[in-house]
C-alpha cells in the first residue's frame, strides 16, 4: 500500500514538472532540478538523468536511513523517472507566474506525500532527512536552504527572471512539504492513569521513546495514579493513544507542542 501511495506521489511530482515548470525553464528543487536543467540545455532525457544522478545518493540513504526508506526511495525515483519520460511536456497555462505557483504547490504535495509514507524523492531529500535527524530544523526548510545553488545555476544558465521564478517555486514547495510532512514536530504527551506499569511495559516494547514516570493522586478522589511523560513525534501519538486506551479507558491524556528538545531524542 505504501509503495502505491509513493508511486501516486511520484506521478504528482512529474505532473507538476512537465505541465507547469519544465515548459518555462523553471527548475525544481534538488537533483530533479539539476536533471531538468541538463535536459533543457542538452539532448539527454530528463527522466534518465534524474535516475542516474540519484543512484549515488540512494546508496548513501541505504547506509544512513535504513533499508525500508531506501527501497521506498528507489520505488519513487524509478517511477518518477518513468513518469517524466512518459508524460508530455505541455504548459497547463500560458501564464508563467501561475505555472510557478501551481508547479511549486503541486510538486510540494507530491513530495510531502512521499515523505509522509517513509520514502523520499531521492537527491537532496535524503541529505535533508539525515540533517533533520541531527537537528531541530525541518526538512522543508533544509531543502529550501540547500536549493539556493539551483537558483544561482538557473540565473546563470537562463536569466534572473527565471531564477526568481525558480526561487518562488522552491519556496512554495518547501512550505507545502512542511505542511504535509510533520515528522519534525515534537509533542509532549502526559498520561495520567491507574495502569501505569502495564502501559509502561507495552510502550517500551512498541515505541522507541524514553518515559518519565511520577506518582500522583486525584485531587477529588485522592486515588493513587501514575503520570507518564514522553516526547514523541506527531505520527506516534495515535499508536500511543491506542496502547493507553487498551489498558485504561479512563486515562487522561494531555498533548502539547514542544518548542525545542535539548538532550537525547531518537529521530529514527
Amino acid at each position: 500500500m505504501k509503495n502505491l501511495i509513493i508511486v501516486v506521489g511520484s506521478f504528482i511530482v512529474a505532473f507538476a514538472f512537465n505541465f507547469f515548470l519544465v515548459p518555462y525553464g523553471i527548475l525544481s528543487s534538488g537533483i530533479s532540478g539539476i536533471a531538468i536543467l541538463i535536459g533543457l540545455i542538452t539532448p539527454f532525457d530528463i527522466g534518465l538523468m534524474n535516475l542516474l544522478l540519484n543512484l549515488p545518493l540512494i546508496i548513501l540513504g541505504y547506509f544512513k536511513l535504513g533499508k525500508l526508506i531506501t527501497i521506498n526511495t528507489l520505488v519513487c525515483v524509478v517511477s518518477l523517472s518513468g513518469f517524466l519520460a512518459l508524460l508530455p511536456t505541455v504548459p497547463a497555462t500560458d501564464n508563467i507566474l501561475l505555472s510557478t505557483i501551481f508547479g511549486g504547490i503541486i510538486g510540494g504535495i507530491g513530495v510531502g506525500v512521499i515523505l509522509r509514507y517513509s520514502g523520499t524523492s531521492g537527491g537532496l531529500d535524503i541529505i535533508a532527512i539525515i540533517l533533520s535527524r541531527t537537528s531541530n530544523i525541518s526538512v522543508g526548510l533544509l531543502l529550501t536552504a540547500m536549493n539556493g545553488i539551483i537558483v544561482l545555476i538557473s540565473g546563470a544558465a537562463f536569466d534572473w527572471n527565471i531564477a526568481l521564478y525558480t526561487l518562488l517555486s522552491i519556496y512554495l514547495t518547501g512550505k507545502v512539504i512542511d505542511t504535509i510532512h510533520t515528522d519534525h514536530i515534537k509533542l509532549t504527551m502526559q498520561i495520567v492513569t491507574t495502569k501505569g506499569e502495564q502501559i509502561r511495559k507495552e510502550l517500551l516494547e512498541s515505541v522507541y521513546r524514553g518515559i518519565t514516570i511520577t506518582d500522583g493522586y486525584g485531587g477529588y478522589t485522592k486515588e493513587k495514579k501514575q503520570i507518564l511523560m514522553m516526547v514523541v513525534t506527531r505520527y506516534e501519538t495515535m499508536q500511543i493513544r491506542k496502547i493507553v486506551r487498551s489498558h485504561d479507558e479512563n486515562a487522561f491524556i494531555n498533548i502539547f507542542e514542544t518548542i525545542e528538545v535539548d538532550g537525547e531524542f531518537a529521530k529514527n
